[in-house]
């Protein structure tokens, strides 16, 4: 597991695996090329790497003084590289970064259809504090957690 490599959203070819991962894994929030772009702008966004093979993706969003010095971290793992310890490596990454932002809550967020994803946050001590529908006309919630 060496070759690990994980790397900020920069480029074109980083936005494009960004995107890849995020629309794959949260098909309920299709986002654009442009909506990716934007988005990097205001969060710290990586992609992650084993050898050549694009395995996943990290949102961290700040702290702002709106939100109370919450960070909301985000790590996105493919099906095929799941159960590897792999989103844990990214996890710890992305929560060090939160930190490093002086986040003083760390929460997250999940499709509830996304079963590994509940599992891991909820495995890495993440409770549900809150379920919602993000449009009118959507059918599987949201699921916001906070680090306890």
């Amino acid at each position: 597991m060496t070759d690990l490599r994980i790397h900020p959203v920069d480029n074109d070819a980083s936005i494009h695996d960004w995107q890849y991962a995020h629309n794959l894994i949260v098909p309920g929030d299709v986002l654009s090329l442009d909506a990716v772009r934007e988005r990097t702008g205001r969060n710290r966004m990586e992609v992650a790497y084993l050898g050549d093979a694009l395995i996943g993706c990290t949102t961290v969003r700040p702290p702002t003084k709106d939100n109370g010095a919450t960070a909301t971290v985000i790590t996105r793992v493919l099906p095929e590289y799941r159960r590897r310890g792999l989103g844990t490596r990214l996890y710890e990454r992305a929560l060090g970064q939160a930190r490093a932002l002086d986040a003083k809550v760390i929460e997250t967020v999940v499709l509830a259809s996304n079963a590994d994803g509940l599992h891991f946050a909820e495995q890495h001590g993440f409770a549900e504090f809150e379920r919602y529908l993000l449009r009118e006309g959507d059918t599987v919630p949201w699921i916001d957690l906070r680090l306890a």
